[in-house]
């Protein structure tokens, strides 16, 4: 299971995080639990630090479907989205 400092974990996945948001190109934007991006898919680059969110499984926040993108970074690592289109699985390709 993919765990950092700042998750807290129960038996069904992630349930709260602290998540850096970069924008990459036109309405590109990632999200990840590296404050460096590093991880960020490189085809979208360069990416830009935006901001830094506390996600909480099940509540709403403005701008990112939080279960998804808690889904997707304990699975992939990363959440992309297009237009707030969720497009990690083809971004990490």
């Amino acid at each position: 299971m993919f765990r950092t400092s700042n998750n807290r974990i129960t038996g069904i996945g992630i349930k709260h995080m602290q998540v850096h948001i970069f924008r990459g190109p036109a309405r590109i934007f990632g999200f990840t639990t590296q404050s460096s991006g590093q991880n960020l898919p490189q085809k979208y680059a360069p990416w830009l630090e935006f901001k830094t969110v506390e996600l909480l499984k099940g509540q709403h926040t403005p701008g990112v479907d939080a279960n998804e993108c808690l889904c997707d970074i304990e699975t992939y690592g990363v959440h992309v989205t297009d237009a707030h289109i969720r497009i990690t699985e083809e971004a990490i390709r």
